[in-house]
């Protein structure tokens, strides 16, 4: 283990109380309380500080050949154990993170074990197996959240209409929905994270970490109750290629299981990330916590930065003597670009190989690869190429080693579409694969991080999000509302690729979709501000180099915030409404805002830096003007506060940045 350990504590008791029927298990901090009964089944349940968080939960494992773990449990001995160290983080929104938590572990006659955990963050509980068989059938895994109360809840639906069947194939981006359990629709899968809220202002994110070789969960209302049940994607049993640009594996037929796996293996811890205020919520390291460490010993070439990136701009550039496109002038460009502000990357996206092959060999003749490459080292910018699913698939190890070679930092690899159990294996092996090459990996058209990040630290980030790229087709979408959301529930899982860095800029009344000529919803510091707000190691400059260009100075400010982080502070917020967040990198401190469509004054107060007097504070704010013109902005280049308090009016969809720099 490589961690840096400042204390461990492993205070191991061992019982044989075969006979036990109750056992509680309470966070370090004594607040949150996990109670498990045995009896005709495993169930637990949760409080904190004495408001019911989950009433009692079945769950087990159904096998194939018709045996439940889990039902009638008879219990052989249970452990304890307490854990605190500090462990460093790679591409993370701080530098290091405390994994503290109590364990209790409760081994079953019949060759399987339950861990239970308990965090001052939240709980988590996993399956581990030990079966005399090499490989093990899984028919179902059942797991139940149950409540008292008719609970109002922040959940994604697939987006797609249709069968159960046709929702397990979806893109894992959509807005959220906000109802009470009872009044979620029986017919629509949800994909997690979702966040349920109780009483006294608490909430509860549900999630899952460790997905490896097995199908993602999704939840479901059933009959109508204050519930929801777990439900998986079985495992495919035919598929063909096709889809988008014949990049996809389509499943043609599935069979009656949802897994086939060792006998001897963990399976995914299934995770309840618990707050008692919003903003504690969007600063939950649990998932990080709870993901396996890093299984490489040399993480040094791993290089977060921000992109130059082509394709929601549909390569727009103006002033030039050529025609914009896939083309090496067009990319020229791009790396000229992003070299003169100081863009690690320049990802060539869909379009620089030949379309209809799924084929990552074949280079389209308008693009002389190797050149661009050369030439953008030479820059000392780096390329990061996209590509689609089947394609990476087929020919990984060869792609990937070929790439490499040639001096290629990564891949952003699309259109997955699914989570079932060969689909996940997938993400699995082109983590592996491409650390074996040192190539960075940006997954699209995916399901949520669950820990992978940790894992594999070129895994660097995931879309699996309601992203700008929305705005490029979608007439009634509400992405400002989206974007104060997301914090609390998605960003919870992990990092995300939203693609934001939009230049036009639309109020709620002026926004329409453009394909072509994008524009964002909100104020363009609600724009800027996400590029704190929002985690992601890999972060995109969605628009035109053309536009960045014809704004010098708000650019180079732009291209100059870290995408990794030494520390962050969630310093107020509310699901749905607005949230404040504060990062820092080295000595300087950046807060960031975001806003819904409510025009608001925000209190920020600095106190949280103990000195913060020996420090210069810029200000970048709406404009006066900016609920009609949502590009108006202002930049105050020096900021004083009154005993560390600053008030900040935000517009409607607005934002604020704020940058604190020692003196």
């Amino acid at each position: 283990m490589k961690n840096r350990l400042l204390l461990l504590l492993c205070c191991f008791c061992s019982f044989s109380w075969t006979q036990a029927k109750d056992f509680l298990l309470k966070s370090p901090n004594n607040k949150i309380v996990l109670q498990v009964n045995l009896d005709d089944a495993i169930r637990y349940r949760v409080s904190c500080q004495g408001v019911s968080v989950l009433e009692p939960s079945a769950l087990s494992l159904t096998l194939a050949d018709g045996t439940v773990l889990g039902a009638h449990p008879r219990l052989q001995h249970a452990r304890r154990s307490s854990v605190n160290t500090l462990v460093p983080a790679v591409a993370y929104r701080k530098k290091e993170v405390n994994n503290r938590y109590n364990e209790l572990v409760l081994t079953f006659k019949g060759g399987y074990i339950v861990q239970f955990r308990a965090y001052d963050e939240g709980v988590a509980y996993r399956f581990n197996l030990h079966l005399k068989s090499n490989e093990v059938v899984i028919k179902d895994e059942q797991c139940e959240y149950n409540w008292k109360e008719d609970h109002p809840v922040y959940y994604a639906p697939v987006y797609r209409n249709g069968t159960i069947e046709q929702q397990f194939s979806n893109s894992f981006e959509n807005r959220y929905s906000h109802a009470p359990l009872t009044q979620i629709k029986k017919d629509k899968l949800l994909f997690l994270p979702l966040l349920v809220e109780l009483p006294e202002n608490m909430k509860a994110c549900i999630t899952e970490v460790n997905q490896f070789a097995y199908p993602g969960m999704y939840l479901q209302n059933f009959e109508s109750k204050t519930g929801l049940k777990s439900l998986f994607a079985p495992y495919p049993k035919e598929m063909k290629q096709g889809g988008h640009n014949n990049l996809q594996l389509l499943v043609q037929s599935r069979e009656a299981f949802i897994a086939k796996v060792a006998g001897q293996r963990a399976l995914p811890w299934r995770a309840m990330a618990l707050s008692m205020t919003d903003k504690e919520m969007a600063d939950n390291d649990l998932v990080f916590c709870l993901a396996d460490e890093t299984r490489l010993t040399d993480t040094s070439w791993i290089k977060p930065g921000k992109v130059a990136w082509d394709w929601w701009n549909d390569w727009n550039i103006s002033g030039v003597d050529f025609k914009s496109g896939v083309n090496n002038e067009t990319y020229r460009y791009y790396i000229d670009f992003a070299s003169k502000y100081g863009i690690e990357y320049v990802i060539l996206d869909e379009g620089w190989a030949v379309n209809l092959k799924a084929d990552m060999m074949q280079v389209v003749p308008e693009i002389d690869l190797k050149g661009l490459i050369d030439y953008a080292a030479s820059k000392h910018v780096g390329i990061i190429l996209w590509g689609g699913y089947q394609a990476m698939d087929k020919d990984m190890d060869l792609v990937c080693k070929h790439y490499a070679a040639m001096g290629v930092k990564g891949f952003k690899v699309d259109f997955m579409d699914r989570d079932d159990q060969l689909a996940v294996e997938f993400y699995n092996r082109m983590a592996e694969t491409a650390a074996k090459y040192k190539l960075m990996i940006d997954f699209h058209g995916a399901f949520k991080p669950s820990g992978l990040n940790r894992t594999y630290p070129n895994v660097i980030n995931y879309e699996g999000v309601y992203g700008l790229e929305q705005m490029k087709w979608e007439p009634e979408g509400d992405q400002v509302t989206y974007d104060v959301t997301l914090p609390f529930i998605r960003q919870v899982a992990g990092p995300i690729d939203y693609t934001q860095g939009a230049m036009r800029n639309a109020t709620k009344q002026n926004y329409y979709p453009c394909y072509n000529e994008p524009m964002s919803q909100g104020t363009r510091c609600h724009q800027l501000a996400e590029y704190i707000v929002f985690e992601s190691p890999l972060n995109m400059l969605c628009d035109s180099p053309s536009a960045y260009q014809k704004e010098p100075d708000y650019t180079r400010f732009l291209t100059s915030i870290p995408t990794v982080w030494d520390e962050t502070k969630q310093l107020d917020g509310r699901v749905a409404n607005y949230v404040v967040t504060a990062r820092r990198k080295g000595t300087d401190w950046y807060i960031g805002g975001l806003n819904n469509w409510d025009a608001r004054e925000i209190t920020v107060d600095l106190s949280f830096i103990s000195d913060y007097q020996n420090y210069r504070i810029e200000l970048f704010r709406d404009g006066i003007n900016a609920h009609r013109i949502a590009s108006d902005y202002a930049y105050c280049p020096e900021v004083s506060s009154a005993n560390g308090i600053l008030k900040v009016l935000m517009q409607p969809g607005g934002g604020f940045l704020l940058k604190l720099t020692k003196k």
